[in-house]
């Protein structure tokens, strides 16, 4: 069917559709006692200003835009204060199939924000807009100490020194120590062995083996460039855990109570922070909170028939941190997450398991900064009580098939 002929009841009086690109951002208008006019703007500050004025000539109370990349934030931050802005997932917004163009998208944006068809996307406020890019910078700068700490270990092995055989962690205290020693120069295995600690489980036999290498001039020229680099990054993480520190203080009671979530460390509760907000009112139930994350399985049902349980797209940052987080939770002792991680572990997996861990601790953490209360520790025995009675009765059935002729009933009594 044409799209001219599909008809909508108009909610919005007067809205404008944006379709915004990285240098051009065209422009529809349309509602009641004014014409559909389109046109373009470029996305300089001074050119945003001039379509502000524009659309405020006009009385456009709405905007609805894509969320292209990160060109939609300029936009945002020139025109979020006079206007209500939906800021649009692409895959809610298909056209119908046809000629492809600007000017036709911003006009189909335009007509399903009018027609109240369009669900705008969630936009916390500009603090912590700010304390997210921080957080997620602080992320990416940590996978890099990672990758950086991997390409240091190559080049101990291509000098075919096996520290990672005889210490479990080789940027720990005496692996620090004997490769400071190993990068001034020659070097005697033998005389190396003072530094090792004394809980090292490895012999000093093996030990000595490990350290026994081929290491040129090269090999410590590469390592001592990478040592460089992990400190230049190690310092970059301090200068932006100070900067959140400081945007974080009136937090301070909020971060406690999610402190209490088993698996949530400090950090860990300011990332979740940094990507839902403080303010819960955004999210009606915990169910929307689970499903905007892309922690729960999604629906896709066609004859009565499930045909998918993969869970949604969603915050890909904020589901990475609940299932490290997941993880976490999984290995404290005397915890119900724990418990529960364990009784989902045997029949679904560790990652759809960690993921409903994950799940759970997002559920705790809405709860939490909505009511301004503690994690409830249920107890590693919660789970077993719980169900006590259905686990006696589905082993008494299992014990019923192996002997038949036994009344466990009597016998129990």
């Amino acid at each position: 069917m044409n799209k001219n002929y599909i008809q909508f009841e108009q909610v919005v009086e007067r809205g404008c559709g944006m379709d915004v690109h990285k240098e051009v951002i065209v422009v529809t208008i349309r509602g009641k006692g004014i014409k559909t006019v389109t046109k373009s703007y470029s996305s300089f500050t001074s050119s945003l200003i001039k379509l502000k004025k524009w659309l405020k000539k006009h009385g456009i109370t709405h905007i609805a835009m894509e969320s292209t990349g990160v060109y939609w934030k300029p936009v945002f931050n020139v025109l979020g204060d006079d206007f209500q802005i939906l800021l649009v997932n692409a895959r809610h917004v298909k056209n119908v199939p046809g000629h492809k163009t600007d000017k036709k998208d911003s006009r189909w944006l335009a007509k399903l924000l009018l027609s109240g068809l369009l669900k705008g996307s969630f936009i916390p406020n500009r603090t912590i807009r700010e304390l997210r890019d921080l957080t997620r910078y602080k992320t990416k700068l940590t996978n890099q100490i990672s990758a950086e700490k991997n390409r240091f270990q190559k080049i101990l092995e291509d000098a075919n020194i096996k520290l990672s055989v005889v210490l479990s962690d080789v940027f720990g205290s005496t692996g620090r120590k004997i490769i400071a020693e190993i990068l001034k120069g020659d070097y005697e295995p033998e005389k190396l062995l003072y530094l090792v600690h004394g809980r090292v489980k490895a012999s000093r036999k093996d030990i000595k083996e490990a350290l026994t290498g081929y290491v040129t001039g090269h090999h410590r020229f590469m390592l001592r460039t990478i040592q460089g680099n992990i400190a230049r990054i190690e310092e970059t993480i301090a200068e932006i855990d100070t900067q959140i520190a400081k945007m974080t203080e009136s937090y301070q009671d909020i971060i406690e109570l999610l402190e209490t979530i088993p698996g949530v460390g400090h950090d860990g509760a300011i990332g979740i922070i940094s990507e839902i907000s403080l303010d819960m009112d955004k999210f009606p139930t915990h169910k929307h909170i689970a499903s905007w994350a892309g922690m729960c399985p999604g629906s896709n049902e066609s004859a009565g028939k499930n045909k998918s349980e993969r869970i949604t797209y969603g915050n890909k940052y904020l589901r990475a941190l609940l299932v490290e987080q997941g993880w976490a939770a999984s290995r404290t002792k005397n915890t119900y997450l724990s418990s529960k991680y364990k009784s989902l572990v045997g029949r679904r997996g560790k990652k759809r398991a960690v993921i409903a861990i994950g799940h759970k601790i997002l559920i705790a953490a809405y709860f939490i900064i909505k009511n301004k209360v503690a994690f409830n520790e249920l107890g590693e025995d919660y789970l077993t009580n719980f169900r006590k009675d259905k686990l006696i009765a589905y082993y008494k059935k299992q014990l019923e098939k192996l002997e038949p002729n036994i009344d466990f009933d009597k016998e129990v009594a």
